[in-house]
């Protein structure tokens, strides 16, 4: 028998050891989220802290959500569990169908796992499986982006860009090691409004690692259109076209790390539908359940897919998945998420809030601290000048001052602040965030 723990304080904090988290300063001054609903969520003493971040940039359709909720409960009365190893159901092949009808045409095919990390390391798995199903083996190489996020896992930090996330965990996945830059120059994209002019040049790099390995050892490019949790970094104008150009002409798969992007963040299910450009792969999670239970998944293209489906009839075509891929419970609020995207208009309301929200998070350029803005859809991320003596400070009193004293739940990445509320947002719900954060600021030591 397991031990007796009536003994625990209902406040004891130090089980749990919190992801991403200072969590020696946070048991100091722990900041505890109870309850939600809407564009808000509300502490232990029922305080409304309003949701600056859409959660982790995955409560798209805001907290609460009935329709979710309910679906959610009904599954679980039905069938709690289903395993999709050799057995299947209903809702799976429902949600997949659905998103696919989302999905850029040939993109045809999902394969579901339960966050965005699983989707990046499958994604990257099928890539290799791919060039050795079809008889080019020697194509291992996997080439990301300097400053890129693709989660957490072994392969994630390996194509990952952003160096605490990789510094204390090698040696890292072989084939690696070759990173493309981030296609921002602050120089001559400061304060930048919407997609950067003039980034295609970025996208040359990838020709020297060509040159410099061959063509046929690189398996795939994986980037995020936006990349969003190293500030929100918008593709230039013709960035991803030259990419998609120079992976076709050396017969490399691309990759679109979506997982942030996806469900309406930039105004369209899928960021490749904003900037005209279709990839082999998609990476989705966080706004595919609106948050409300883990899921995430690959949208796979024809191409791809067929090339796995060779041998014996009965043989297994690739090995790899989870136990709960597929997940019933998942299914359901999927299925319930795409109905609310779809019956309340929120992709096309995101695309009306952007001008509204570009001009609001804008308005802080002379405010104290500001160095750099950056917005595209409904994303911004805002650079502070950091304290060299103590670079993340400032960003982490931010966090703290607005939660205690704005009452706003914040996102902060050392010292810069990402803004990404959720499509629902209305227009005073983005003022209060701006000048909520400008009072902050103003604060700041």
């Amino acid at each position: 028998m397991g031990s007796d723990n009536s003994h625990v304080p209902r406040n004891d904090l130090s089980a749990f050891w919190l992801p991403f988290t200072a969590n020696r300063a946070f048991r100091a001054a722990p900041r505890m989220l109870s309850a939600a609903l809407g564009m808000y969520f509300y502490d232990d003493t029922g305080r409304p802290l309003l949701d600056t971040c859409s959660g982790l940039w995955c409560v798209n359709a805001g907290h609460g959500q009935p329709r979710i909720a309910e679906a959610i409960r009904a599954a679980a009365g039905t069938l709690d569990y289903a395993p999709t190893f050799q057995f299947g159901h209903p809702a799976a092949f429902e949600i997949a169908a659905r998103l696919v009808e989302l999905a850029p045409e040939q993109l045809d095919h999902v394969f579901f796992v339960n966050s965005g990390s699983e989707a990046v390391d499958t994604a990257l798995k099928i890539a290799r499986g791919y060039f050795h199903a079809t008889g080019q083996g020697r194509r291992f190489r996997l080439i990301g982006r300097e400053r890129g996020y693709h989660g957490a896992t072994f392969a994630g930090i390996s194509v990952g860009g952003i160096a605490n996330n990789r510094r204390t965990f090698g040696p890292l996945l072989p084939g690696t090691d070759d990173h493309l830059p981030l296609p921002y120059d602050r120089q001559r994209m400061a304060f930048t409004r919407g997609e950067p002019e003039g980034g295609a040049e970025f996208a040359e790099v990838l020709a020297r690692s060509i040159a410099l390995h061959g063509g046929e050892t690189i398996a795939a490019v994986i980037v995020e259109p936006m990349a969003g949790s190293a500030g929100v970094f918008a593709s230039p104008k013709g960035y991803l076209t030259r990419l998609r150009a120079l992976c076709d002409a050396h017969g490399i798969l691309l990759i679109f790390d979506e997982v942030i992007t996806g469900f309406g963040r930039l105004g369209f299910a899928f960021a490749a539908e904003r900037y005209g450009v279709v990839p082999d792969l998609i990476t989705f999670a966080k706004g595919v359940t609106n948050g409300a239970v883990p899921m995430g998944g690959v949208l796979v293209s024809s191409r791809v897919h067929e090339a796995f489906m060779r041998g014996p009839e009965r043989s297994i075509e690739l090995f790899h998945g989870h136990t709960y891929s597929g997940h019933p419970l998942a299914c359901a609020a999927a299925l319930a998420t795409l109905d609310v995207y779809r019956e309340e208009g929120l992709f096309e309301r995101a695309r009306r809030l952007e001008p509204v929200f570009e001009e609001a998070v804008h308005a802080l350029s002379g405010a104290p601290h500001v160095a750099d803005i950056r917005n595209v859809g409904l994303a911004a991320g805002i650079d502070l000048e950091p304290d060299l003596s103590a670079p993340g400070r400032k960003g982490y009193e931010v966090l703290s001052r607005a939660f205690a004293e704005e009452y706003l739940v914040l996102r902060v990445s050392g010292d810069t602040i990402a803004l990404a509320p959720a499509l629902v947002a209305s227009e005073s719900d983005i003022a209060r965030m701006v000048e909520g954060l400008r009072a902050v600021l103003g604060r700041l030591g």
